[in-house]
């Protein structure tokens, strides 16, 4: 197999891998995007709903340790390919059979899977293929993608559900995943893994990469920052509609869909520059700072629910910048930390605890949102926002503790 030319170059890769990240995740939103019509088409409670939300990244937490580690026995390329097809297949699945909670999160499931076999095998399979000083930015661009394909299935999914069906959106958007597999597949030259690698015989081995401190800081700093992140992505569109319903003004120019996927395009540069800053101010500095001031933003973010449309937007954007800015800084402090051969499983276990914190957050979103008196009380979504920033304001909080303690 040959590659297409220009592929071979670092910035040819690069630029094709973020382009295969950004069409296999266009079915990636397409549930969040629904989320309160199919909660209420299928008489769900919140947390039912959170429940299903949630299994995409439970799908995810369950292959991410298999495909990841099998990367570093097996051409991450064959990896990604498998996957995008599994993505693709699972959208059409929830298209034609989806009906209730079991079977919508079944198909969730599955399709979570299929991402986890494309977003951290495609950064290793571009980081088998493109090394040198500057690989740090590379990551931080293909991470950043991340955003885009979040955005794009938001988007695909508000203007194609204005004009048919959600059956038909869900099918539509399985496009997006075969294409990615093309061009992975016609793109990218075969790329044997380490001969170290290929020695091992177990599968699921991680105690190598967990002997590495800075692995450790890094995997827990990562499940903090996902449970943020899935926890607000999945119920961002739900938050803006419950808004918009308390405005007494003038209704709001954008719809809740194209809103949420406006405030996702935030994310790509702030990711970027976020890893760039924390190469100068220092990496575990800048992290703690960043989670600080996103914990707090989260309650204020939930607080807003009754103010005028755009300091709404305006907040939940902030608090996403916020969760964002620390997103590449720490995939690129991960992949630095990790001897060669070991960094399939890191990235497995990596995915593993931020992914498993993502199927959990959704979930724990929903059932505060109940406890605290369901969707049509303010002070719910407050306590629900307010959920997702305790780790980050936990993390920070010890992260301050230790430099003081290091400084006397």
């Amino acid at each position: 197999m040959t590659a297409r030319p220009g592929s071979s170059g670092p910035l040819g890769i690069v630029g094709l891998m973020c382009l295969a990240e950004t069409l296999s995740m266009t079915g990636f939103a397409t549930y969040p995007a629904f989320l309160a019509l199919l909660r209420d088409a299928w008489g769900l409670t919140n947390s039912e709903a959170g429940f299903i939300g949630g299994a995409y990244f439970a799908g995810y937490m369950a292959a991410v340790p298999v495909l990841s580690s099998l990367t570093d026995r097996f051409d991450a390329r064959r990896i990604h390919i498998l996957s995008c097809l599994l993505a693709a297949a699972s959208n059409i699945g929830f298209s034609l059979a989806a009906g209730g909670m079991v079977t919508a999160a079944l198909f969730q499931a599955l399709a979570g899977a299929g991402l986890g076999g494309t977003y951290m095998p495609g950064l290793k399979a571009l980081t088998d293929r493109v090394g040198g000083p500057r690989q740090s930015r590379y990551i931080a661009f293909y991470t950043a993608t991340f955003g885009i394909g979040t955005s794009l299935s938001l988007l695909l999914a508000g203007w194609l559900g204005g004009a048919v069906g959600w059956r038909w959106v869900f099918t539509l958007l399985a496009m997006g995943p075969l294409a990615a597999a093309l061009i992975v597949f016609f793109a990218l030259r075969p790329h044997p893994p380490p001969p170290r690698a290929t020695e091992t015989r177990s599968l699921l081995r991680f105690d190598g990469a967990l002997r590495e401190r800075g692995v450790r800081r890094f995997i827990r700093g990562y499940a903090v920052h996902c449970w943020e992140l899935f926890g607000l992505r999945s119920w961002m569109v739900a938050f803006i509609l419950f808004a918009y319903g308390l405005q007494s003004s003038a209704p709001a120019p954008i719809s809740a869909t194209a809103a949420a996927a406006l405030i996702n395009l935030f994310g790509i540069p702030v990711s970027i520059l976020g890893n760039e800053a924390a190469g100068r101010i220092g990496r575990q500095r800048y992290i703690a700072w960043v989670m600080g001031a996103s914990g707090l933003l989260a309650w204020l973010a939930g607080f807003s629910a009754g103010w005028e449309w755009w300091v709404v937007l305006l907040l939940v954007g902030l608090y996403f910048v916020a969760v964002m800015s620390d997103s590449a800084a720490l995939t690129a402090g991960l992949v630095a930390a990790t001897p060669l051969e070991r960094r399939g499983s890191a990235m497995a276990l990596y995915s593993f605890s931020g992914f498993g914190a993502g199927f959990v957050a959704p979930l724990v979103f929903g059932v505060v949102l109940d406890l605290a008196g369901g969707k049509e009380a303010p002070l719910a979504w407050t306590l629900a926002f307010g959920s997702l920033g305790l780790g980050c304001l936990a993390t920070s909080l010890v992260s301050w503790l230790e430099g003081s303690s290091r400084r006397r």
